[in-house]
């Protein structure tokens, strides 16, 4: 295909998806009531038995029905997520071999779960976080704008699930060969302190639970990932290195690499050549010391 009509192809493409994200946003907005209900719940079992009630403040005339527009879209987002991105997979996979395509297929299917899982442990780790956020009726009186807590919600709990995605690409640069599975558990100690400062910045609350819940389940996915990517090292036999089993930083001696000899050639036809006479004139072959200069010319 010629450049126009790689771009015809991309044109197209997006069009059809976009067709498909303008319904999803009209079931997305159908269905933003229920869903602004279903992220109140973590804030009023926290509410009801402190104040007796669940109440929300409203301060912007619109901003009820704006969040109910923002929430229909991400929503719209996630219904129509298959449509989508199918129609960005049929434009690159034509230009992918079969074996990328394979993997594509599985980091796919893994990726939605994952990130699934990290939107549901940020919802509930944020509801037990609020616990210790809101004080006390006898303290303070509360009031939330529904708008802010929304947001709050929403946004730690897509942190939670791209945090969650972290692992799978480390899983993914082992496939493509780019890190090795011992590199990967060799940094461990790094990755854990880099996923603790991660989520100290990351997360919206305060208090050391979501935190510490955050770094901990992004660990053990790591790790899970590391023992993946020794499996598949193994299987292909990346470990074996014609050195053996030395380290980087060991020194090996390169008397233990030299060629093999080559082998007696077999007889053929009852004529064996090392029973064959030997010429009376022909020189006494020198032996060369096995080494590495016997493996390359003068030149070289």
């Amino acid at each position: 295909m010629t450049l126009m009509e790689h771009l015809r192809e991309l044109r197209s493409r997006l069009f059809k998806a976009s067709l498909g994200l303008v319904l999803g946003f009209g079931i997305g907005y159908w269905l933003s009531k229920p869903a602004i209900n279903i992220v109140k719940d973590p804030v009023c079992d926290v509410m009801k038995p402190r104040f007796g009630e669940c109440k929300f403040v409203q301060l912007g005339v619109a901003d009820v029905f704006l969040l109910q527009l923002k929430v229909g879209l991400w929503l719209g987002l996630l219904i129509t997520a298959p449509w989508w991105m199918y129609q960005l997979w049929a434009f690159i996979a034509p230009g992918l071999h079969r074996h990328e395509r394979k993997y594509a297929y599985i980091f796919i299917s893994i990726a939605a779960p994952l990130f699934a899982l990290g939107a549901y442990l940020a919802w509930f780790a944020l509801g037990h976080g609020l616990e210790y956020l809101l004080p006390d009726k006898d303290f303070i009186e509360t009031s939330l704008d529904i708008t802010r807590y929304v947001d709050f919600i929403t946004t730690g709990m897509l942190v939670f699930g791209v945090a969650f995605e972290f692992p799978l690409i480390a899983m993914m640069l082992n496939f493509a060969g780019v890190l090795s599975g011992r590199k990967l558990l060799g940094w461990w100690r790094t990755v854990v302190f880099i996923f603790f400062a991660f989520a100290a910045v990351a997360t919206p609350t305060p208090d050391p639970f979501t935190m510490t819940g955050l770094a901990l389940a992004m660990s053990l996915l790591y790790f899970g990932a590391v023992a993946v990517a020794l499996i598949n090292d193994k299987r292909k036999g990346r470990n074996q290195s014609i050195y053996g089993d030395v380290s980087d930083d060991e020194i090996s001696s390169l008397d233990d690499y030299a060629p093999e000899p080559v082998a007696a050639a077999t007889s053929v036809g009852g004529y064996d050549p090392v029973d064959a006479p030997t010429p009376v004139d022909a020189p006494t072959p020198v032996e060369r010391p096995r080494s590495l200069d016997s493996r390359y010319d003068d030149i070289t």
